[in-house]
């Protein structure tokens, strides 16, 4: 396997699974301040209800505008570093998809306009050696083949879940229609998120859709519901994972109990909404944001007080990986559990490169008044 040592999608995706467990391990039970919700004093309009004369598009939802304390909150002892300060935010109303986007969907994209993914598309030696040290040798031409990233369980337990390479392999053929390498296909799973979608899959797709993608801050408020200061969208007990999240069981990375009815990824849909009648914001498959990671941005927020509608960080920063750039990345995966990604919770957010794809990484688009008032012109 000497292509999962060079691969540009490879290199970088490993670097997020090595911060999900730095900050798993390090940075635990360490409650951020001032997380319940105060009264904001501000002058700012934000909108909460749909205008007149707007109609909702076709299997979204309204968000209503209003404002929430993004971040951890007080009571969760699963958070990480990253996911503090909390700080005040105010939104104004959009429409997200109810669920993420799904084979179905991607293939009618890919039928109108021919595109071809991240992980179809050859490999070219001269770009990775660019990332890698000097007189870095080439592979065989034979490995040098296009592919993502997929998750296979191991036949043992794991005392070490830092070596991430363990269950995770570079699969040459696996893409968004062979998602789990050339033998398989998305036959009878239409209705299953896609996954091994890069930023730019995702990008396309949106602009062919007259979409966008939401930005951290509406995902997280949207994910929250109508309740925004619990630790997960339907409350604060963890006991009722199984019943809402599509996520790991049992011992990682080497059994799956499937108490939740599933061991990989789940039809979307396959478990209630929360109250803004949006599904699978938990578990099941990560899904793209527009914000670039930027592990200073919570604290620059913080310090301007409240913020309306936040765009993200004007550039990313990463001093893990600093010369990556990543967008964050939101909602948890069918991989998440509490000994390894406890990230079904709402906070929860974690980085990965813009030209990574992986079998658990999928997206959902928005759609904003702005966008609405764009096109009538």
């Amino acid at each position: 396997m000497i292509l999962n040592r060079y691969h540009p999608s490879y290199i970088r995706d490993i670097v997020l699974f090595t911060s999900v467990i730095i900050c798993i391990g390090c940075n635990k039970k360490q409650p951020p301040k001032e997380t319940q919700n105060p009264t904001l004093t501000t002058s700012i309009q934000v909108i909460e209800n749909i205008p007149e004369g707007v109609s909702i598009p076709t299997g979204m939802v309204w968000i209503p505008g209003g404002s929430f304390t993004q971040g951890a909150v007080k009571n969760d002892t699963l958070l990480m570093h990253h996911e503090t300060p909390a700080h005040e935010v105010l939104i104004d109303g959009f429409f997200m998809d109810t669920t993420e986007v799904t084979n179905t969907q991607f293939q009618k994209f890919i039928e109108a306009t021919h595109y071809v993914t991240v992980a179809e598309r050859a490999v070219v030696w001269e770009e990775i050696k660019k990332q890698l040290p000097p007189n870095s040798p080439k592979p065989e031409d034979s490995l040098l083949q296009p592919g993502s990233l997929i998750f296979k369980k191991t036949n043992k337990s794991v005392p070490n879940l830092y070596d991430y390479s363990q269950w995770w392999i570079w699969k040459i053929g696996a893409n968004w229609k062979r998602p789990s390498g050339p033998k398989s296909s998305i036959q009878g799973k239409q209705n299953f998120p896609v996954v091994h979608i890069a930023y730019e899959d995702a990008i396309a797709y949106c602009r062919w859709a007259g979409r966008r993608l939401p930005t951290e801050a509406e995902w997280e408020y949207a994910s929250r519901g109508k309740n925004k200061n619990t630790i997960f969208f339907w409350g604060d007990n963890l006991k009722n994972l199984t019943k809402y999240a599509n996520t790991w069981e049992g011992e990682f990375p080497t059994q799956n109990t499937t108490k939740d009815g599933y061991e990989n990824k789940a039809p979307v849909g396959s478990y209630p909404s929360n109250s803004y009648g949006l599904y699978d914001m938990a578990g099941n498959v990560w899904e793209w944001t527009q914000d670039w990671y930027n592990t200073t941005y919570y604290k620059k927020l913080k310090q301007q007080g409240i913020t309306h509608n936040p765009k993200g960080a004007s550039k990313p920063y990463n001093p893990n990986n600093p010369t990556v750039q990543e967008k964050v990345i939101k909602g948890g995966s069918f991989l998440c559990s509490d000994s390894y990604c406890a990230s079904y919770r709402n906070s929860a957010r974690m980085a990965t490169s813009i030209d990574s794809s992986l079998e658990h990484l999928g997206f959902r688009t928005v759609v904003s008044l702005d966008m609405i008032r764009e096109t009538k012109k």
